[in-house]
């Protein structure tokens, strides 16, 4: 295979422009090998060097009091003292999952669950994000269920809690659906495992599983639009083994504790590529690899093919010397490879050797460091304009409303889809999904739980991208904030169209920035991340949706609060101002068929001081039951509450037309449950916080206003029934 030539149509089905082609010829000052060019390829594609989005990124907050490690590893490491530390990380995998739905997502979870892990972490918990085209869609419903069993069968295997996500609907995901994997694990914070190469003549070990052709060029696919060769690029696509990462991870921890590893980092994109580079970019060292020492699982593999492969469930270390025998007896023990394939040399090449010749010498640095960085042009987005209130007519029925916007996709219940997830493993679960934020007990900790929670609401993004980003941080940490979770920090996905496009780019740079001002309002720093470009199809691009994946720490999780704990008897008070504000709402599209309006303002003072007051309430254990106001408004926030909790109530909102108050979806915004020998005073004490009573909660109706009166079981059976019904087949989708 070295003898190929390198033709403009190779190098351009490579993923790379002529100009980045004239780059690689000017910094190693010959014609590549083809496996020279497929490394480049592989390192330069947007997947694995952010050539388009790295000036934006540096702009984020990544630093905290908390913060062990921000962006540039593995996953990020944040302190929850006692000598613990969370690690966490949410990466994409949407174009493999619209390839081949089941793999695609199963090794969406499988390299999430490896990123988090090789730090030396145990993954506690796990999150997904899916966004799917249009129900009535051909492909919408073959996609929900592969993806969905893709997601249960690796984390389930494997072991871990999926503890929460989000799933939403959109006919700009018809051509390209999202997959946003995300994972948590706990370690020590003396114990933390980086990919930093140190020594020089150190070996290099391969860990896990063989090499086989699966997920070849992989990262460079999930660089580019779809065209209507889709189908061609299935063999792109990873096959994942969720039992052999269940050894793996034992392995790696257990190898972790013998002094063993200098260095470590999974092989994602890109495979032995990336992992060989970074790691020796990293440590300002070189790579040595002999390509013959690595395990394979397929006879007559060229250089290029093991270089690029993308098979799941491998590891590569560089290994302290005197504990090879050690670390070798660990992974023999768990069935796994353990192959010295190359080592550390101190001359800043990556050198690639096979049958005894050179099929590759590259300036390693370069690889990294030297790979295109685009100050792409972009155009300031055009927010919508601002839809009043009285141009939106009330609904001829309001009870008839809330049970349309309640059972509709977006707003239906998912349990549908969390039942197929083991949700209770591991036994540390404290709420399931179905609530604001999932949340996980410490283990081996008396009083402490994690909170975890994952939001962004595209709609907003695509009417005002910066509004968009700050809303997404701003959910997220009102999720956590409703469980009673100190928001520690967070990560993001920020998936995208092409960024070639002004008008796209001018959407990712907008988002990046109302996502940063909410960050350093909100004391929420990113310390990891992913971005997802090309998210395009035909040349349409999904909705602009950069995912936020947060954690928070309860020190006492005595003192948390549920969307289901309402008691007869409590009452209700709504955190933050009346609802006004209809423009890019849930409402306005499932009353009104109406997409349009400039999405509700973000007020991050506001946000800051009444989610101090809401964690307040619940850490002084008077709060029976919390739910943030986002999609729907108080009146799917109560619906909700009631449903949860199998109980009624009756509320009084405010007075004059009831379609704002009731569905308008302003933040900053919580109802609260408070035992009725509590409430008394409440609002003085909240001094300056926006806070009025709703109503008391008994009954088996929801009552408002006497507007609407409407059976708890009635509102349930609308919830509970639009998910499998869509999936069994018996749902109008095309009247969802």
């Amino acid at each position: 295979m070295t003898d190929i030539a390198i033709t403009p149509d190779l190098v351009a089905s490579h993923g790379l422009k002529p100009d980045e082609y004239q780059r690689i010829l000017d910094l190693i000052g010959r014609e590549p090998t083809i496996t020279e060019l497929g490394i480049f390829s592989a390192m330069w594609n947007e997947h694995c060097s952010y050539k388009s989005s790295k000036r934006w990124l540096r702009t984020l907050p990544t630093k905290g009091p908390r913060v062990i490690q921000g962006p540039g590893e593995n996953a990020g490491v944040v302190d929850i003292g006692d000598g613990d530390c969370v690690v966490f990380k949410m990466e994409s995998h949407n174009h493999p999952s619209y390839i081949e739905p089941y793999q695609g997502a199963a090794t969406g979870v499988g390299g999430i669950l490896r990123d988090v892990f090789t730090m030396g972490a145990r993954p506690i918990a796990a999150m997904n994000a899916l966004r799917f085209g249009a129900p009535d869609h051909p492909k919408t419903r073959h996609l929900v269920a592969g993806v969905v069993a893709g997601v249960g069968g690796y984390g389930n295997s494997f072991g871990v809690p999926t503890v929460g996500g989000e799933v939403n609907f959109h006919p700009r995901y018809n051509g390209n659906c999202l997959v946003n994997a995300f994972a948590a694990g706990l370690a020590k914070t003396d114990a933390i495992f980086l990919s930093e190469a140190k020594g020089v003549g150190q070996p290099v070990v391969y860990l896990g599983a063989k090499t086989g052709r699966d997920g070849v060029g992989g990262a460079t696919m999930a660089s580019a639009e779809f065209d209507d060769k889709i189908e061609e690029k299935r063999p792109t696509v990873q096959v994942g083994d969720p039992f052999t990462e269940k050894c793996l991870l034992e392995a790696c921890l257990e190898l972790m504790q013998t002094g063993a590893v200098i260095a470590i980092q999974d092989m994602g994109a890109a495979g032995l590529t990336c992992s060989a580079v970074e790691m020796g970019a990293k440590g300002d060292l070189g790579i040595e690899l002999d390509l013959n020492k690595v395990p394979v699982r397929e006879e007559r593999m060229t250089p290029y093919e093991m270089m690029l492969s993308e098979s799941q469930e491998r590891m590569l270390m560089v290994l302290e010397p005197s504990k090879q025998e050690v670390a070798e007896a660990i992974f023999r023990k768990w069935g796994l490879d353990f192959a010295v394939v190359g080592k550390t040399t101190d001359d800043l090449r990556f050198r690639i050797l096979f049958d005894g010749r050179e099929v590759a010498n590259l300036p390693i640095k370069d690889l990294g460091d030297q790979a295109p960085e685009y100050d792409r042009p972009w155009t300031e987005p055009k927010p919508a304009r601002v839809v009043h209130l009285a141009d939106v007519p009330e609904p001829r029925d309001y009870g008839q409303a809330l049970l349309k916007v309640i059972g509709s996709p977006d707003i239906a219940s998912r349990r549908w889809v969390f039942e197929q997830y083991d949700t209770l493993i591991q036994g540390n679960s404290l709420q399931r999904p179905g609530g604001d934020a999932g949340v996980v007990r410490v283990e081996g900790h008396p009083t402490k739980a994690l909170a975890f929670s994952s939001d962004v609401t595209p709609r907003y993004c695509e009417a005002d991208p910066w509004q968009g980003g700050a809303q997404a941080v701003a959910e997220c940490w009102r999720n956590l904030t409703a469980v009673g979770a100190e928001p520690l920090a967070a990560t993001d996905n920020l998936n995208f169209g092409n960024p070639e496009k002004p008008e796209i780019m001018g959407q990712f740079v907008k988002a990046v920035e109302g996502i940063g001002a909410a960050c350093r309002a909100l004391d929420f720093p990113i310390v990891s991340g992913n971005v997802s470009l090309y998210n395009e199809t035909q040349g349409r691009a999904i909705l602009p949706t950069p995912t936020i994946g947060g954690v928070g720490l309860i020190e006492d999780r005595q003192h948390t609060a549920t969307i289901g704990g309402m008691r007869d008897g409590d009452v209700l008070f709504l955190v933050g101002h009346d609802g006004q504000h209809l423009g890019s709402s849930i409402y306005l599209r499932e009353i009104e068929g109406r997409e349009d309006g400039a999405p509700p303002p973000v007020n991050l003072d506001a946000e800051k001081r009444h989610g101090a007051f809401v964690r307040a309430l619940i850490r002084s254990g008077r709060v029976t039951a919390c739910h943030d106001l986002s999609d729907g408004g108080l009146g799917v926030a109560l619906a909700e509450m009631c449903m949860a909790s199998g109980k009624g109530a009756k509320v009084a909102v405010g007075g004059g037309a009831l379609h704002g108050p009731l569905f308008g979806e302003d933040q900053a915004r919580y109802v609260v449950a408070i035992s009725a020998g509590d409430a008394a005073g409440l609002e003085a004490e909240a001094a300056g916080i926006p806070l009025r009573e709703l109503g008391t909660v008994g009954g088996s109706r929801l009552e408002i206003n006497g507007a609407l009166s409407i059976e708890v079981e009635q509102l349930t059976i609308a919830h509970e029934s639009w998910f499998p019904n869509f999936m069994a087949g018996t749902v109008d989708a095309s009247a969802a």
